[in-house]
């Protein structure tokens, strides 16, 4: 079918919309009769359908033009035609948005491919009446008869146009249809249908009250709706409280519920049941409204104050300009930069700089970029404390109290900072030190530092630089990069507001580096007291002081911090607690302060010292104590549960019940392993210091030979292989059989295969196993050693002394062997820990046989 004929289509429906509107009694003109493009039997019954609806339609003629009286005598078109004016057979168009209703007149438009034909039959009938329908979500693919509702609308259709790939018509609603029987259930679909009447009693009280509420409801849309303007109140003029069929299904089409709750509406007969539904729709769709009112009001005076304030805030600039007392937003910024400055004392130096930036300040736009650069520039140099410094309070009794309320035991670390603290009290000043805490994780590094800080009465910054890789969080960013900003050292002072602050570097020894940087290196002038007088950040491009700053860094290990970095650092050692150290920092620290955070009391958890003294022999034998605070704070959560659940009024911890909270002891009671080629040494690591057992065993006699085993490093493998050499040179000296080794294959293993072990502390204790093994002669008694051996038979010093001392006397052995050139650090140990404890120096080996083994 061609736009041609959709444009001539369209004149006949005009002309019978003409027809219509005059009132006339004329019969429509007669369209061409279809043709079926069916073949066989349908194709002649769809034939003989049309035929014989279009002859009904001319029989019946076209009395649309009748008219209707309303009570009071005046005359109207009737919107819905008489049900004998419609036809019995008509084409059937679904839709999905929503019904179509009686008393609408819209638009619709159809997809051309599927509904050509459809319309092209509409068209070519006399009554130009089809029947809408709404299927719902129902896809055009899977459309099927059964899938269209019982109840339609009949609707006249008008100004009918073909657009590409699109038919466009405006249809008008006449009256309900009801499919009483499927002529065609495939595109174009053809039905029965009937006109069911719609009882109603419109003198009926009730039914006038509702059809009053309705036309209430909707003249109560009106305004506070936009979308229903001038035409909605044409079509309210035309319906009155004695037409409440038609009123019902307008007021159902205006609102906006959802298309099942129409079609429900739609397929109501009776007017009042259709009032009862329809009136609740309306009423939800005016509240709607309002909410959306309200919220429009809402913006629009939020909107309408930002405008007023804006305009008023701008008069004022105008009026304040005029009269010579106003000042803009470059002005406002100079005013505030001077003013930072009038309490502070500038180097010269600085001052010039900062002067010539307020004068390139103060002749840029205020929207240009360079002046939004100057400005951030100017507020960090004016927001620094040039000459600003805090008073030391070198009050030794004071650093004394503050010590020891916030750190039970380390005696020595503690008389060390008192040192420190005495010699800045004759020199008037602690600056520019640098102060290295060096210990295993969890023995408070990081708090005694706060400590100091506390007792100088500083101010304390604390940042890290672990895995830090870029020079540039040191140094700054140069001010030519976008986003560019000061280093960590500017950012602190901005934030302590003083030039004399305590700073931590934290992990120092865990500096990272790539090929942005070395941060390690930047390092250097900040911690060389030579430099950092005249420290220099990139941002700032000035100058800086640093040598008044009481540096701290914190650090596990010594062995991955740079040589001229390590030299520059005063070194103080934190090697750990032993038990009674550990006893007292949980009953004075740890404990009471898990009980504060959970708000909970020692009336209400009770810990016994027996108990506690058990969770730390069995539960954390690490050297710190932050294992030992998980486990005490495993035990309040779970005295919490106990606290709420079985409500008693008091829950008690004692050896007895321990296990109950913290399930099996990790660590048990081990013996000394004892036997021949058994030997027990002592080794430092990371984590504080360790006992290490080792092993030496003759496996055949077949042949010579020597085994490794246990994930040595390679200095271990060096001492394991001297120690071997040097007593197979020396057993006929210390009483063995010369000619054992010839042929026995020796295995020596260190225990723990799959923990990394290296170090050169341990060729004492090989050569020990070795000579044992030879011997036949075990170590009847706890005793444990430490040193390195020379093939001469030399006793090298070794490092960890405190750490390994703690170790021994963690494992109950109180007998050791140390090389003799470490009698100065062992001497240096607190009384403490030397208490019962018996120490043999050994200078060469013969020293230590003649220890172990007994003197010849």
């Amino acid at each position: 079918m061609s736009d041609q004929d959709y444009e001539r289509d369209a004149e006949d429906l005009d002309w019978q919309l003409d027809d219509e509107q005059s009132s006339t009694t004329d019969d429509a003109p007669s369209s061409e009769a279809p043709s079926s493009e069916a073949t066989g039997s349908e194709g002649s019954s769809e034939k003989s359908i049309n035929g014989s609806a279009e002859k009904s339609a001319q029989e019946q003629g076209n009395h649309q033009g009748d008219n209707d009286y309303r009570s009071d005598g005046e005359r109207v078109n009737s919107l819905v035609p008489a049900s004998e004016m419609l036809p019995e057979r008509i084409y059937l168009l679904p839709i999905h948005n929503r019904p179509f209703f009686p008393a609408q007149v819209q638009p619709l438009v159809v997809n051309r491919e599927r509904w050509e034909e459809t319309m092209r039959r509409v068209g070519n009938t006399p009554h130009h009446t089809l029947g809408v329908a709404f299927v719902g979500e129902q896809g055009v693919t899977s459309l099927d008869h059964e899938g269209f509702p019982e109840i339609g609308t009949a609707v006249k259709v008008h100004k009918l146009k073909g657009e590409d790939d699109q038919i466009q018509f405006i249809a008008q609603g006449l009256q309900r249809f009801k499919i009483t029987r499927w002529l065609s259930k495939e595109p174009p679909y053809l039905v029965e249908v009937t006109y069911p009447k719609e009882p109603v009693d419109a003198e009926n009280e009730e039914t006038r009250a509702y059809a009053m509420a309705i036309i209430n409801g909707i003249k109560e849309l009106l305004p506070i709706n936009p979308l229903y303007g001038e035409e909605l109140k044409h079509y309210l003029n035309r319906f009155s409280p004695h037409q409440p069929g038609p009123l019902t299904d307008f007021a159902a089409a205006i609102t906006s519920a959802k298309g099942p709750e129409l079609q429900d509406v739609l397929a109501t007969l009776s007017v009042e049941e259709r009032m009862q539904k329809v009136l609740p729709l309306l009423r939800k769709e005016i509240d709607v409204a309002l909410l959306q009112g309200e919220i429009s009001e809402q913006v629009n005076a939020q909107m309408q104050d930002r405008q007023r304030e804006f305009f008023l805030r701008e008069q004022l600039k105008v009026i304040q300009r005029e009269l010579g007392i106003s000042k803009d937003d470059r002005e406002n910024d100079v005013d505030t930069f001077r003013a930072r400055l009038e309490s502070l004392v500038v180097p010269e130096r600085v001052q010039s700089r900062i002067d010539d930036e307020l004068n390139k300040l103060s002749v840029l736009e205020t929207g240009s970029p360079e002046y939004g650069t100057t400005r951030n520039y100017l507020d960090w140099l004016t927001s620094l404390p040039w000459g600003v410094t805090s008073q030391d309070q070198l009050d030794l009794p004071h650093a004394r109290q503050v010590l020891d309320r916030d750190h039970d035991g380390l005696k020595d670390v503690k008389e060390r900072i008192i040192e420190f603290l005495a010699e800045g009290k004759f020199k008037g000043d602690v600056g520019g030190s640098i102060v290295l805490l060096v210990g295993p994780p969890g023995v408070g590094k990081t708090s005694i530092g706060r400590s100091i800080a506390e007792a100088l009465g500083r101010q304390f910054y604390r940042f890290s630089v672990g895995g830090m890789r870029d020079e540039a969080e040191i140094k700054g960013h140069r001010r030519t990069y976008v986003g560019a900003m000061p280093g960590k050292l500017v950012q602190a002072f901005k934030e302590v507001e003083v030039e004399n602050p305590v700073i931590m570097l934290d992990e120092i020894d865990k500096l990272g580096q790539s090929f942005q940087g070395d941060p390690a290196s930047a390092l250097l002038e900040v911690l060389d007291p030579e430099q950092n007088v005249d420290f220099l950040d990139h941002y700032l491009d000035v100058r800086m002081d640093l040598s008044k700053v009481l540096f701290i860094c914190t650090a596990n290990t010594l062995d991955s911090i740079p040589g001229p970095l390590l030299d520059r650092m005063e070194q103080i050692r934190l090697s750990g607690y032993i038990a009674e150290e550990k006893l007292a920092i949980a009953k004075h620290h740890l404990w009471p302060k898990l009980l504060k955070r959970d708000n909970l009391t020692k009336k209400r958890i009770s810990l016994s010292d027996a108990a506690l003294k058990q969770v730390i022999e069995g539960y954390a034998r690490e050297a710190g104590v932050r294992q030992l605070e998980k486990q005490l704070h495993r035990i309040v959560r779970k005295s919490a549960v106990k606290l709420l659940e079985e409500e008693p009024e008091t829950v008690k911890i004692s050896v007895k019940n321990l296990e109950e909270f913290l399930g099996a002891p990790i660590f048990r009671k081990e013996k000394v392993l004892t036997g021949e080629g058994v030997v027990t040494g002592l080794a430092w690591t990371s984590m504080g210091g360790a006992t290490l057992p080792i092993e030496a065993g003759k496996v055949h006699s077949l042949d010579r030979g020597f085994k490794l085993t246990g994930k040595l490093g390679e200095v271990m493998q060096e001492s394991a292989n001297i120690a071997y050499s040097y007593t197979l040179g020396h057993l006929q000296e210390y009483g063995a059989d010369a000619d054992f080794f010839d042929s026995a294959f020796v295995h020596l293993h260190v225990p723990e295969g799959a923990t990394p072990k290296d170090g050169p502390s341990a060729g004492v204790t090989m050569t020990t196993a070795l000579l044992s093994l030879a011997k036949h002669h075990a170590i009847d008694r706890p005793l444990a050693m430490t040193g390195e051996l020379t093939l001469t038979g030399q006793v090298l010093p070794v490092g960890g002394i405190r750490e390994k001392v703690i170790a021994a006397r963690r494992s109950d052995i109180f007998e050791l062997i140390l090389p003799d050139a470490n009698k100065r650090d062992y001497e240096e140990l607190p009384e403490y820990l030397k208490e019962g404890v018996t120490v043999h120096f050994a200078k060469r080996y013969r020293d230590v046989a003649d220890v172990v083994f007994g003197r010849k």
